[in-house]
C-alpha cells in the first residue's frame, strides 16, 4: 500500500511476523513505504499489558501535580549527566523555551569517570534521579515501560533491517551490552512560558534510531514530511505508539529513510497534555557506517538533510551529546561549561 505524505499510517505489530518466526512480506512492505514515505507512523498491538499505558499516565499526572519544591529535588541542575526534572521553560529547542516540563531518564549506570578527552559523550553516562521518596513507584513504572519499548524498538529495527534487504540481525552490534536509550515523561502547559509562544517543542530531528511516543488524547504533534511545506498533525490513538526515525538511520542510509522533522504545539492555556517519549538507541561509542543499499533502494535514497544548524554525526554519542548541550545550557554551563564554549 502506498502512502502518500499526508497520511500517518497505522502498523500493527502483532501482524509482524509469521508463524515459522519470519517477518511477513506484507507487513515488511507496509513498514518501508511508510519509513521512506512519511518517516511517522503509528504502532498498535505492540505488547503492553492491560492497564499499563492508563497506570503510566496516571503516575505521570502525579509527579507533576506535586508541588514545586517536591519536583525541584531532582532538579536537572545537579545531575552532570542531564538526568531528573527539567523545570517549565527551560529546555531549548531552536533557540527558544519549550512549554514544557519533564524527568529525563536512561539506563541507570555507574559513572564513566576515566575517558579519552576525544570521546566526551561518556559524561552522559550515569544514575537517574526519581522522587524515591515523594512518589516511588513512578520509578519503578517508567523502567518497566522502558523495557518493554527496550523490546519493542529492537523488535522494529530488526524489521526496518529487513525491510532494506538485509539480515535482520543487521544493526544489533551497536546495541550489544549498554544501549544508550532515553526517555522523557513529559507535561505540556499553554501559556504560562514567557518566550515560547506557541512552541510546545521547536522544529527538530530525533538523535538516534528509533522514537516510540506514547502520547495522549489532547494532540499537538505535528510533523514535515521530506520535500513537503506543510505539516500534518499526528492525530492521537488511544494506547497507540507514534514511530519515527531518527538521525542515525537516515546517515546509514543516506537519507533512504530520513529522519523527519516534527514540532509540537502548545496546549490551550489552562490545558495539560502529556507524552511519554522513548529513544531506542545504540550504545554512546557507536559509530554508524553506511549500509549497503540495493539498486533501487539506493536510486530513491534522498542524500542527507543538509541544515547547517544542526549537522548529524556517524558517531552516536557525539550526536546525542550534541543536542543535549543545545538543550540544556544551564545544566552544560554548570557541569560542563568547555562543552558550552565550541
Amino acid at each position: 500500500m502506498q502512502h502518500s505524505p499526508g497520511q500517518i499510517p497505522t502498523l500493527d505489530l502483532s501482524s509482524a511476523r509469521s508463524t515459522d518466526g519470519s517477518f511477513t512480506p506484507g507487513f515488511i512492505e507496509e513498514l518501508r513505504t511508510a519509513a521512506h514515505t512519511v518517516g511517522f507512523f503509528h504502532i498498535v498491538n505492540y505488547g503492553s499489558a492491560p492497564g499499563q499505558v492508563d497506570d503510566l499516565f496516571d503516575i505521570t499526572r502525579r509527579f507533576f501535580a506535586l508541588p514545586l519544591e517536591e519536583r525541584l529535588t531532582i532538579v536537572n541542575r545537579t545531575s552532570p549527566h542531564f538526568r531528573g526534572y527539567a523545570g517549565l521553560g527551560t529546555e531549548i529547542t531552536r533557540g527558544r523555551p519549550d512549554a514544557r516540563e519533564q524527568i529525563d531518564f536512561s539506563p541507570e549506570r555507574e559513572p564513566v569517570t576515566d575517558y579519552p578527552a576525544d570521546e566526551p559523550y561518556w559524561l552522559l553516562q550515569g544514575p537517574n534521579l526519581w522522587p524515591r521518596e515523594a512518589l516511588p513507584e513512578l520509578e519503578v513504572r517508567a523502567m518497566e515501560w522502558a523495557a518493554l519499548m527496550s523490546r519493542v524498538g529492537a523488535e522494529l529495527l530488526s524489521a526496518i533491517a529487513v525491510a532494506l534487504h538485509l539480515p535482520e540481525d543487521y544493526f544489533a552490534a551497536p546495541f550489544e551490552g549498554t544501549p544508550a536509550w532515553m526517555a522523557k515523561l513529559v507535561h505540556y502547559v499553554g501559556g504560562v512560558v514567557e518566550g515560547a509562544g506557541s512552541q510546545g517543542v521547536g522544529s527538530h530531528a530525533d538523535y538516534g534510531f528509533v522514537t516510540l511516543l506514547l502520547q495522549d488524547a489532547v494532540g499537538g504533534l505535528e510533523v514535515l514530511p521530506h520535500g513537503t511545506e506543510q505539516w500534518v498533525p499526528v492525530t492521537p490513538i488511544p494506547g497507540a505508539l507514534v514511530v519515527n526515525l531518527g538521525e542515525m538511520l537516515e546517515v546509514a542510509t543516506e537519507g533512504y529513510l530520513a529522519a523527519t522533522v516534527h514540532r509540537v504545539t502548545a496546549p490551550a492555556p489552562g490545558v495539560d497534555r502529556y507524552a511519554i517519549p522513548f529513544f531506542w538507541s545504540p550504545r554512546l561509542d557507536a559509530v554508524i557506517e553506511p549500509v549497503p543499499l540495493t539498486e533501487e533502494l539506493r536510486a530513491a535514497a534522498r542524500g542527507i538533510s543538509d541544515d547547517p544548524e544542526n549537522p548529524m554525526l556517524s558517531s552516536y554519542g557525539s550526536n546525542v551529546l550534541k543536542g543535549r548541550v543545545r538543550a540544556h545550557p544551564d545544566v552544560t554551563e554548570l557541569h560542563h561549561p568547555e562543552l558550552a564554549r565550541r
